[in-house]
């Protein structure tokens, strides 16, 4: 493993893998970790970011063009190093540019730069993708933590929940064998309410697409809790079956492809394009409230 790059705030503590640039640990003023045990009994993962798409495609295919690609779910940049271009006490800047291996599985010139910045008790992750090439860039992203169930303050497992900050009315999208199917999900919300429990993903994910909330708040009805705010309007959450200790809250820009889809990258759901020279951004902020 890599060197953890670890930066600071008043409130907060984090400590990034340059591989992957993911985000390793996330620990209160009183060192108590918040992110995943990461037990391989269960999923080894933290925080992994996901590009140049999110789920999985249709026979792990990235059909471009007239030409297939192999790649695995939600994409390659979870398994590059990414080069650390500034780092001070409090923020940390990782860069992953397109090279001979990414181009062979996804043909464009890019730049992934992520920021991650602690101030007060919030840390801030900030994505910006830039298209280096000469041709509209198709891409779509998504982040994926997976924060510690339970919660390091005593609080049980089953106590634990995730309140939407607006209303979710209608149904889920279902997964089958990773695959968004035609067939709708039932909500299973008590109001704006997620209570957690073993169960719930059992059957994957539970997917929001078109999502109304911009925030939820994760954690017991006492205690300290976790404000997650992004800027993306789908939303999976998901842990491992069978009482895995964490609970991953990932905003998605993209969603898997639909069952069946044989169509060019360029036309999957949740897909947006950058122009030359342009670039896309969005953020995920934590936040650690008493």
């Amino acid at each position: 493993m890599a060197d953890l790059i670890e930066i600071k705030g008043g409130g907060l503590s984090a400590a990034i893998n340059p591989f992957g640039a993911e985000l390793t640990h996330l620990r209160d003023a009183q060192g108590r970790e918040l992110m995943t045990d990461a037990d391989p009994k269960f999923w080894t993962g933290h925080a992994p970011l996901l590009f140049p798409f999110v789920g999985r495609l249709n026979g792990d295919m990235l059909r471009l063009d007239g030409a297939e690609y192999p790649m695995k779910q939600h994409g390659f940049a979870r398994r590059h190093n990414f080069a650390l271009v500034n780092h001070d006490a409090a923020s940390a800047h990782f860069r992953l540019v397109d090279d001979a291996e990414t181009r062979a599985v996804y043909p464009f010139a890019f730049a992934l730069d992520a920021t991650y910045s602690i101030a007060g008790a919030t840390l801030t992750v900030a994505i910006a993708i830039t298209n280096r090439g000469d041709v509209a860039m198709p891409a779509s992203f998504g982040f994926h933590p997976a924060f510690a169930w339970p919660l390091p303050y005593g609080a049980p497992r089953e106590d634990h929940r995730i309140v939407f900050a607006a209303d979710q009315p209608g149904t889920l999208v279902e997964l089958n064998d990773g695959l968004a199917t035609s067939a709708d999900r039932a909500s299973p919300l008590d109001g704006r309410v997620l209570h957690l429990k073993e169960g719930l993903f059992d059957d994957d994910a539970l997917i929001w697409n078109g999502l109304a909330s911009r925030s939820v708040r994760y954690g017991a009805s006492t205690g300290p809790q976790l404000d997650v705010a992004f800027d993306a309007d789908k939303l999976g959450i998901w842990s491992k079956p069978g009482a895995a200790r964490f609970v991953c809250i990932e905003p998605w820009h993209g969603i898997a492809d639909p069952a069946g889809h044989t169509g060019d990258f360029r036309d999957k759901p949740g897909v947006f394009e950058i122009a030359p020279g342009g670039t896309w951004s969005c953020q995920l902020r934590v936040t650690l409230t008493a």
